[in-house]
């Protein structure tokens, strides 16, 4: 059997762009900011202050260079872990409702960034 890393349906690339995410039942609720720690065109992986139940469905922004909006998803957690230092926990998230354009523009920079890091 492989590793979890083997398994995954599509590549990741190392990332710390500026990621915001906010509970998509808590309209009212103001946008956490955060930074990404990688991405792939299925989901982003990134760190919280605070634990997010595996049940709970965010509104995401990522932030990619080159792009004058961010790129909007809905999604869920698909994993928490609490980090061993501190208070802060590793997210990753699944993205459910994207536009067609903004998986356009994450699979253009997914592609290219997996490409150079192969290089």
């Amino acid at each position: 059997m492989g590793t979890f890393e083997e398994q995954r349906r599509a590549p990741r690339v190392s990332t710390d762009f500026p990621l915001k995410y906010k509970e998509l039942q808590g309209l009212g609720d103001d946008f956490r900011g955060t930074v990404s720690k990688n991405i792939s065109e299925g989901g982003v992986r990134f760190r919280s202050d605070r634990f997010i139940s595996l049940a709970c469905r965010l509104i995401v922004e990522l932030n990619l260079p080159a792009l004058a909006k961010p790129i909007r998803a809905v999604s869920k957690i698909a994993w928490i872990k609490k980090l061993p230092v501190g208070d802060d926990y590793e997210v990753g998230n699944k993205f459910l409702e994207i536009s067609r354009e903004d998986k356009g523009h994450l699979r253009d920079f997914v592609d290219l960034n997996a490409e150079k890091s192969q290089a």
